[in-house]
């Protein structure tokens, strides 16, 4: 369903009215898509796990429209995540709280934890608002993929996954392309338990504080599998030298797509070959999206030049390693 057009208000209306009668709907953030249901249903939460093959245990981030409507699930709203939100909402954060007694506990996977975030993208705003207005809380959303899979960054990749029959409001390409940082504010300071749109050096900016690093009694929150991410081909990442060298090996890599950072892959060498950015940002933008183009093109494996051990691409190691540990189908 694309909103680009003059029937963007009705469209926007028809799947805010859907979710507020307990359907699902993928949408676009500034992250990557989302698969949305009204959080305060249980029942409408239930279908998003079923529909990703996602275990229950696992808590969803809920989308809502200002601090306001987030405040409207905590137990409380303590001064880190109160300093955050103000700093940086709207925007790719989220932020674990403590969970308001008897509200989205299926949203929750049942901890007395919730994430929320406060997403930018004028799409999501739209549709958090319209379902606002129907007496929709907030909207509990994964990424709009089959669970541990690549997430999508455009319509035509949700549509990959589920099919036509899902409502999908087309926003584009995702701007930010990887999914939303996540600090953990329920425990006192506050720490950062997923790497992502906002890097830790943005976070400590703001918050005017370093951040803490998630240990055994952390909150679980998305993604922190050490298996992600994953495309059906095998990953690894190398060094440089170790590629260049494999490279050179007559016929190594003719089944191998390969994403190189400091080289460019001679044309018919490998399946396929893509230049990383040199810039980080740029990178996350276009990462899962050059991870599902490998995949279509046949490769049986993604060799992946490593990025920087550089602060500004902690994200990008993130994604990278649990992709690298999930193996893949092929």
């Amino acid at each position: 369903m694309a909103i680009a057009d003059g029937s963007r208000a009705q469209v926007v209306a028809d799947a805010a009215a859907l979710l507020a009668g307990g359907g699902l709907v993928a949408f676009a953030t500034e992250t990557v898509y989302g698969l949305g249901a009204r959080a305060d249903s249980d029942d409408a939460v239930a279908r998003v796990f079923a529909a990703k093959g996602r275990p229950t245990g696992h808590p969803l981030i809920v989308h809502v429209p200002d601090v306001r409507a987030a405040q409207a699930f905590a137990a409380e709203w303590p001064g880190p995540a109160a300093q955050l939100a103000a700093a940086c909402w709207p925007g790719p954060l989220t932020l674990i709280v403590r969970r308001r007694p008897g509200l989205a506990a299926a949203a929750a996977g049942g901890l007395p934890t919730i994430g929320l975030r406060c997403p930018a993208h004028p799409v999501a705003q739209a549709l958090l608002r319209a379902a606002a207005a129907l007496g929709v809380a907030g909207i509990a959303a994964p990424s709009a993929n089959r669970f541990g899979r690549v997430s999508p960054t455009t319509a035509g990749h949700v549509i990959d996954e589920f099919g036509a029959a899902l409502c999908v409001l087309d926003g584009g390409a995702c701007e930010v392309g990887i999914e939303s940082a996540i600090v953990d504010c329920s425990r006192g300071d506050p720490v950062l338990l997923r790497p992502g749109g906002l890097s830790r050096l943005q976070i400590e900016s703001r918050l005017l504080q370093p951040l803490g690093s998630a240990d055994a009694r952390a909150p679980r929150v998305p993604g922190s599998l050490a298996a992600h991410y994953a495309p059906q081909a095998a990953l690894a990442l190398m060094r440089s030298g170790a590629l260049r060298a494999l490279i050179d090996q007559p016929g190594a890599v003719a089944d191998a797509a390969i994403y190189s950072r400091s080289f460019d892959v001679p044309p018919g060498l490998a399946r396929a070959g893509r230049r990383m950015p040199g810039d980080a940002i740029a990178a996350a933008r276009e990462l899962f999206a050059v991870l599902r183009d490998f995949d279509r093109q046949g490769a049986r494996r993604i060799l992946v030049e490593r990025p920087p051990d550089d602060p500004a691409w902690e994200a990008l190691h993130d994604r990278l390693r649990r992709a690298e540990a999930a193996g893949g189908d092929a």
